[in-house]
């Protein structure tokens, strides 16, 4: 098994091969339980690592409240500890257990691993090409000590730092990135909300099939091979004009409950004057428009109507149906360019230049308004006042009542910050995450690691979620040829 799989908390290999992890600092500013993630293997801590720690501890940033997290976990394993154990490891499994976790580990597991803190100065010296005294000179140094120290094991260094990485490569120290955080080994094989029916489904699952109506819904209760593969609120589809589209609403005993899904294709049928034109986006206008699901998660590439069909199902069933009190629409604020600095104002004052999206938007939902453009005017003071614009930075130890929330660019989110802002939901609060892991500007987040790639596949399969993944742009044939060629 590879090195990156042991890190990533993967099945433990068959020949279990004792190795030491030399942490860096940004893996811990990272993730705080990290030295609880390396199984029965060492951790490793540079007296430099420990400053550097503790040069980034004031702050109300994620980072620095990791880090405090971080000095309370090392304070804990080292109460009461005497010189004699700390030069002989700290035993990992005090606080979360051998797996980080506060379960007992099970009678057969290894020996759990040992935390090691720079006690002494280890003699190594960098090569001459190395230029530069700075802190992952220290580290790189510490690492080539180690490795010339513990020849019965292997010394890897761990780091988000890529640049840090290459350098340890260069100089002959074996580095990884760290896994432990990644939701999904693969971008490419994230759930994307539905899947086709195979070309003989009505042969292979039709002979035990059960068909139903309640009201205007159509039902069908299916057997088959093809059940183990569903989750709850999946699309299924026949390829064809003509062919099936339904959601599956239940899974019980080996069976599944599809429901077709409604048609928001047609102008007679549409969500705010918006019609669906494609098959993924009439899929989540489903999604949107359901008051059984709470919670909706939409990821698609620029120009594929994430935004449009989302605010449009939010007016819908704030002003038509009053389901909703207000819409509240927020976003994570990083700039494209240059920081253009502080803005004025109010915290919506400050919000809109982050909000353009929003106003394009309400400018294509309000066109056709009665009136000419005072009726136009008039239509957009009405929108505004059930619209608000909130900033992430006040979230904390909010709840949202009825209200339809809307998070945009939800990508540049880690899985922390997510978990924040899902739980501010109350009763009658429909929450709506639309993004792009193509487009993350988050640093040290990938397409594994983004918050919104973590809760598409932690809400996967719960009956009040759903996802879906748009795929065709519809925004103007300049932008879907700019998207393929460029």
């Amino acid at each position: 098994m590879s090195a990156g799989k042991r890190v990533a908390g993967g099945k433990p290999a068959k020949l279990v091969e004792r190795r030491l992890f030399v942490l860096d600092t940004n893996v811990l500013m990272h993730d705080p339980t990290a030295i609880f993630r390396f199984q029965e293997h060492d951790v490793y801590l540079p007296m430099v690592v420990l400053e550097e720690l503790d040069a980034n501890k004031k702050g109300l940033s994620e980072a620095s409240r990791n880090v405090r997290q971080v000095s309370r976990f090392l304070d804990d394993l080292m109460r009461d500890a005497s010189k004699e154990r700390i030069d002989a490891g700290l035993p990992l499994d005090a606080l979360f257990g051998a797996n980080g976790s506060a379960l007992p580990a099970p009678k057969n597991a290894p020996q759990p691993g040992r935390l090691f803190f720079q006690t002494r100065q280890l003699s190594s010296a960098l090569p001459d090409y190395l230029p530069g005294h700075g802190n992952d000179n220290a580290i790189l140094a510490m690492t080539l000590a180690l490795q010339a120290l513990h020849h019965e094991s292997r010394v890897t260094l761990v780091s988000k730092d890529i640049n840090l990485r290459i350098k340890a490569a260069v100089v002959g120290v074996h580095a990884e990135d760290y896994y432990s955080d990644k939701t999904i080994e693969d971008a490419d094989v994230l759930y994307t909300g539905l899947a086709p029916l195979p070309a003989n489904f009505w042969e292979s699952h039709g002979k035990d099939m059960r068909s139903w109506k309640e009201a205007d819904r159509t039902y069908y209760e299916i057997s088959g091979p093809v059940v183990s593969d569903l989750h709850s609120n999946q699309f299924v589809h026949e390829d064809g004009e003509s062919g099936i589209e339904a959601i599956v609403r239940r899974i019980e005993a080996g069976k599944a409950t599809l429901e077709l899904a409604r048609d928001f294709r047609s102008e007679r049928h549409s969500v705010w004057g918006v019609s669906a034109r494609n098959r993924e986006q009439n899929f989540a206008l489903n999604l949107l428009m359901d008051p059984e699901i709470d919670f909706v998660t939409i990821l698609g590439p620029a120009g594929t109507g994430k935004t449009l069909l989302t605010l449009a199902a939010g007016l819908m069933q704030t002003l038509e149906s009053n389901r909703f009190v207000e819409i509240i629409m927020t976003r994570v604020t990083i700039p494209l360019g240059e920081d253009i600095g502080f803005l004025p104002g109010t915290e919506e004052e400050k919000m809109e230049p982050w909000m353009g999206a929003l106003m394009d938007n309400l400018e294509v939902l309000t066109k056709s308004a009665e009136g000419g453009n005072w009726g136009r005017a008039a239509t957009n003071d009405l929108l505004r006042n059930r619209i608000k614009i909130r900033s992430l930075d006040f979230m904390r130890g909010r709840t949202f009542l009825n209200r339809f929330v809307i998070l945009d660019e939800a990508q540049n989110l880690t899985p922390k910050q997510m978990k924040a802002l899902v739980t501010r939901a109350g009763p009658g609060t429909k929450i709506v995450c639309l993004g792009n892991i193509a487009q993350i500007d988050t640093p040290y987040l990938t397409e594994t690691t983004s918050g919104l790639t973590y809760v598409v596949n932690r809400f996967r399969g719960w009956a009040h979620a759903g996802h879906v993944t748009l795929v065709r742009g519809e925004r103007s044939r300049l932008a879907d040829f700019a998207s393929d060629t460029l």
